[in-house]
C-alpha cells in the first residue's frame, strides 16, 4: 500500500510541475496587424528613355493631365497611406522632398513628384522613401548569343510584341486619361503577361553559356534589392503605396505577397477609370 502511495505521488508530481508551468507562462500575444501594400507600376512621365521601349508621354504639366493627376492622387489617398515609396535613392527622395515640400523644388514631370510626392503631401507624410538601386540590365550579351546562333529573328519577334503593346498604350493615352491607362496597366493578369518576356529570356543560352539567364538573375537581383529596402520601411499595420515603373511590379508583387506579416492591396481598385 505505501508503495502504491509513493509511486502515485511520483507519477502525479511531474503533471503538477507541468499544469504549474502552463499556469505561470503568460498569454500568447495578439497576432501583429499586417501591413498593407498598394504597387502602382506605371510609365515614366517624363520621358527619360532608359528603357528598351518607352512610351511617349505629353507634357504631364499641361492643364488636362494635372486635373488627371489630381484625380489619381485622390483614388490612391483613400486607400489611406501612411508611407510613400518611389523609384528613386533613398538620399535623393530626402532631398527633392524637402524642397518639394518647402515649394523650392523647380518643376518636374516624374512621376516620382507627380503622384509620389504630390500623394505625400496631400497625406500629411513627413518623408517619402526612397527605395531604388541600380542594376545592370546585360541585353546586348543575349543579342550577341541570339545572332551567333542564328536566333536573332526569335529574339526580334520577342521585341516586336513588347512594340506593340507599347504602341497600344500611346494609342490609350492619346484617346484617354492617364488615370484609365494607369488602370489598365495594373490588372495583374496583364502584369503578369508582361513578365513573361523576363522569362523568354531564359531561351537564349546553350550548355555554360546562358546569357538568357544571367540577365533574368540580375534584374531579379535588383528587384530584390528594391524589395528589401520596402519591407525594410514597414511596420505591423502600416499602409504603404509604392509608384514604381511596370517592369518592376511582379515581381514587387511577388515579394509583397510572399513576405510574411504583408497583404498585397490591388491598384486598380483604387485607380478612376
Amino acid at each position: 500500500m505505501i508503495r502504491k502511495s509513493l509511486l502515485a505521488l511520483m507519477l502525479a508530481a511531474p503533471l503538477s510541475l507541468i499544469a504549474g508551468a502552463r499556469a505561470a507562462a503568460p498569454a500568447a500575444e495578439a497576432p501583429a496587424e499586417p501591413a498593407k501594400v498598394m504597387v502602382v507600376g506605371l510609365v515614366h512621365l517624363a520621358n527619360p528613355g532608359r528603357d528598351l521601349f518607352n512610351v511617349q508621354v505629353d507634357d504631364v504639366l499641361s492643364d488636362r493631365r494635372q486635373a488627371e493627376i489630381a484625380r489619381i492622387v485622390e483614388g490612391l489617398a483613400r486607400f489611406g497611406p501612411d508611407r510613400v515609396m518611389v523609384e528613386m535613392p533613398a538620399a535623393l527622395a530626402d532631398e527633392r522632398y524637402a524642397a518639394y515640400r518647402a515649394g523650392s523644388l523647380p518643376p518636374s514631370r516624374s512621376e516620382s513628384v507627380q503622384l509620389g510626392f504630390r500623394l505625400a503631401a496631400l497625406r500629411g507624410l513627413e518623408r517619402v522613401h526612397g527605395i531604388d538601386v541600380g542594376g545592370d540590365f546585360p541585353f546586348a550579351e543575349v543579342q550577341a548569343f541570339a545572332e551567333r546562333h542564328g536566333r536573332g529573328a526569335k529574339l526580334q519577334a520577342m521585341l516586336d510584341g513588347i512594340g506593340e503593346e507599347i504602341q497600344g498604350m500611346n494609342r490609350r493615352l492619346a484617346e484617354g486619361s492617364l488615370g484609365s491607362l494607369l488602370r489598365y496597366m495594373n490588372q495583374p493578369e496583364r502584369i503578369l503577361r508582361l513578365h513573361g518576356s523576363y522569362i523568354d529570356y531564359l531561351r537564349f543560352g546553350e550548355g555554360e553559356e546562358q546569357p538568357g539567364a544571367v540577365l533574368a538573375s540580375a534584374w531579379y537581383a535588383r528587384n530584390l534589392q528594391i524589395c528589401a529596402r520596402l519591407l525594410q520601411a514597414l511596420e505591423p499595420g502600416s499602409r504603404a503605396v509604392v509608384i514604381y515603373g511596370e517592369g518592376h511590379a511582379h515581381l514587387l508583387r511577388q515579394c509583397v505577397y510572399e513576405a510574411p506579416g504583408v497583404e498585397l492591396v490591388e491598384a486598380a481598385d483604387y485607380l478612376p477609370e
